[in-house]
């Protein structure tokens, strides 16, 4: 037989044979990547799903999670270059997965809060050329699933920034649209609890409901939310000061001592 046949033959064996274990250590990688992001630990989780791609560079779920632990990390990082990097580095693994699968409504998801992530870094123009296009992915995240909740989170995100635009922005939000996109703090709590209805361990969400209800004065409701916070934390130390807050705007805000002393 052929020299060059034989090694042809026996390299296609070889990769036959190779792609099982490369399936389980795809699986095994995954399901530490999983266990790290369970534990909060964001950059081991992130350099699990590294991995995987190595492997396999059109993993779907690995190019979303790296996206999405980009950014995360992004905004813990130590200096403004380091923070951009990440977020540009978020974005890029965002295109791959949209232009592997459109209809995937996580690579929407991740998208849409790469995209605005760099927005709020950004300023004038450049802010306002992405409004339109981080909506419509987060729109289409949840079209595609509804129990997405954060899809829900960065359209609630969404309508509190453009009600939050500058005299300034509002104006280049006009030239370049012609219009300005109807955005409201009603809306914003609309979506945010749409979020935290879909998944009541969204703190984002949670946390996004409570900074609006502060702004608006309406601490019975900051209460109610911090109640829903307080169920979901395990560690006792920080349970009892999330019931002690809750405790002292009983006191000083709604002037209730009676209810206020049955959270300290």
């Amino acid at each position: 037989m052929n020299k060059g046949l034989i090694i042809l033959l026996l390299g296609l064996f070889i990769s036959a044979a190779g792609n099982p274990l490369q399936a389980q250590d795809v699986n095994q990688l995954l399901a530490q990547a999983r266990q790290q992001e369970a534990a909060f630990h964001e950059q081991e989780a992130l350099n699990k799903y590294l991995e995987i791609l190595i492997l396999q560079p059109d993993h779907i779920i690995a190019l979303c999670k790296a996206s999405e632990l980009y950014n995360t990390t992004g905004r813990k990082a130590a200096d403004h270059d380091q923070q951009k990097a990440r977020y540009r580095a978020s974005l890029d693994y965002a295109r791959k997965a949209i232009t592997l699968n459109p209809s995937s409504s996580e690579a929407n998801f991740v998208m849409s809060i790469a995209m605005g992530r760099l927005a709020m870094m950004a300023s004038g123009e450049e802010k306002i050329k992405a409004v339109k296009d981080i909506r419509r992915y987060a729109e289409r995240s949840i079209q595609l699933d509804p129990s997405n909740y954060k899809g829900y989170h960065v359209l609630g995100k969404w309508q509190y920034e453009v009600s939050n635009l500058s005299s300034i922005e509002r104006w280049l939000v006009k030239v370049t649209y012609g219009a300005l996109p109807h955005a409201s703090f009603a809306d914003a709590i609309r979506y945010y609890e749409a979020a935290v209805r879909t998944s009541a361990t969204c703190l984002p969400a949670l946390h996004s409901l409570r900074d609006i209800y502060i702004r608006r004065e309406d601490w019975v409701r900051v209460t109610q939310t911090l109640e829903l916070e307080s169920k979901l934390w395990t560690d006792d130390k920080e349970r009892a000061g999330i019931l002690a807050h809750i405790g002292q705007l009983y006191l000083d805000k709604l002037k209730n001592p009676e209810r206020a002393i049955q959270y300290y």
